[in-house]
């Protein structure tokens, strides 16, 4: 990380025209794409938002897709979170931007939580109790209220973090039951593989475990309704089976220089 900060400036707010178009070119892009993916299935395409991983962006890039269109951005690291969200913050509110979503995508250390809790209204990478416990009572330490989204390891791939399948609802009931904190969706990544049928059973999946969670008809779960998941290679398959967030970095940036 260390050596990836001394190569770009991520606090930078000012990147060339030709940048902001390109920048512009992609959310359009992907914008059209969300949009055909849900209407082939018979959805509102505004059912579905675009949240833009800004994994390795500056404060300049991210608002130039902000500008284009955005509303919800994800960061996975919260040294970025730092670096970046007073500049965001504050060039979102000086364009009249001011339903800016700032999610948490990533994986979040206990020392960590402090950094971004000022910052977040979203964390969805919440793979346990003990974690959400965690961020529900620093939350209510530093007098905020955070939306979580259970992450599920649906792919059961080691290298993928998240909860088990087997034991999500019964994680998913008890973080719902905390205070601090509102359960309100379920995260995966899919599958990296190039079956279709084995990336969709993945997503079909966590989009039975959330209405499960709403049927039991629990107070706590009523809000529990988004299913975050989808990226730039799987978002047509993860709109078709009801995703309610897709996460897509690539599509509207471009490839990263840094990893």
């Amino acid at each position: 990380m260390t050596a990836y900060l001394d190569h770009k400036d991520l606090a930078n707010e000012t990147i060339p025209q030709e940048r902001v178009t390109q920048i512009a070119d992609g959310v359009h892009r992907t914008l059209d794409k969300v949009a055909a993916a849900a209407q082939s299935v018979g959805r509102d395409p505004a059912g579905v938002t675009l949240l833009a991983a800004t994994k390795t962006r500056d404060v300049g890039e991210i608002l130039a897709a902000l500008n284009a269109g955005i509303r919800t951005i994800g960061e996975n690291r919260p040294q970025e979170v730092q670096i970046k969200a007073e500049g965001v913050t504050r060039l979102a509110q000086a364009a009249g931007i001011d339903d800016l979503g700032f999610h948490l995508i990533g994986q979040l250390q206990s020392n960590k939580i402090n950094k971004v809790i000022p910052w977040v209204d979203t964390i969805e990478s919440v793979d346990s109790l003990s974690e959400a416990t965690k961020i529900a009572t620093r939350a209510v330490a530093h007098d905020r209220h955070l939306n979580v989204f259970l992450e599920v390891n649906e792919s059961g791939e080691e290298s993928k973090s998240g909860c088990d399948p087997e034991r999500a609802y019964d994680e998913a009931l008890a973080i719902a039951a905390l205070d601090g904190v509102t359960l309100t969706g379920l995260m995966t990544i899919g599958a990296h593989v190039d079956d279709e049928t084995t990336i969709r059973a993945g997503f079909t999946h966590l989009r039975e475990l959330r209405d499960k969670l709403v049927a039991s008809g629990g107070e706590a779960l009523a809000q529990c309704r988004d299913l975050s998941m989808g990226m730039t290679s799987d978002m047509a398959y993860a709109v078709d089976e009801g995703s309610t967030v897709v996460r897509v970095g690539t599509g509207i940036f471009g490839e990263r220089a840094f990893i």
